[in-house]
């Protein structure tokens, strides 16, 4: 028979979660414990294990969920329709803010490759291609120019903007006296204004 699922079985398992990226971004991947991750979510192992038998299973789903979250919240942002230069400040002001409080999130994705496997690896990769695609998609609508086969230029102006984006967790400080509207605003203008001077 099955068993049944707590009522509070997502917050237990959002609480693991963050529990376990916080130790893993202080600790690596290599030396985090499933007890060292279990303290510190002042959870038993026993429980820890039911949620996630291994620690490769563990540092998945932490990546798996923020992308996941990520990419809910740039969806939810293109559905009302905007000018091509307003949509990409939307979608870089989504994205920042939805790395908002995510910082450990964001260490285990860049440093937990070799704790993953292929079918794992391609998974978020899948989901990272979808995130990427939406401002792909609005970049060549922006310049057109960007995407001609002779000199494609798209995706190295994509992957720069991304560049700024996914590194903001090692210098940006909330409550600065730069807010993170104030660096979406920044960030799109170097685009903008870069993309003009591509060629």
């Amino acid at each position: 028979m099955a068993r049944t699922r707590a009522v509070d079985f997502d917050e237990k398992r959002r609480g693991l979660l963050d529990s376990a990226a916080a130790v893993f971004a202080e600790q690596g991947m290599e030396k985090a414990s499933m007890a060292q991750i279990a303290a510190h979510g002042q959870v038993s192992k026993a429980l820890l294990y039911h949620y996630y038998p291994s620690k490769g299973e563990l540092i998945f789903e932490i990546i798996i969920t923020h992308l996941e979250e990520v990419l809910e919240a740039i969806e939810a942002a293109s559905v009302e329709p905007l000018d091509p230069q307003a949509q990409l400040r939307k979608l870089v002001g989504t994205v920042l803010d939805a790395y908002k409080g995510a910082d450990n999130q964001h260490k285990v994705q860049l440093n937990a490759t070799s704790a993953l496997t292929d079918e794992q690896k391609a998974e978020i990769l899948a989901i990272e291609k979808q995130i990427v695609r939406h401002f792909a998609v609005v970049l060549r609508q922006i310049n057109p120019d960007l995407d001609n086969p002779e000199r494609p230029l798209l995706t190295p102006v994509t992957m720069s903007l991304f560049g700024m984006m996914n590194w903001v967790y090692m210098w940006f400080r909330d409550g600065g006296r730069i807010s993170r509207e104030d660096y979406a605003d920044v960030a799109t203008t170097l685009i903008l204004e870069g993309i003009k001077a591509v060629r």
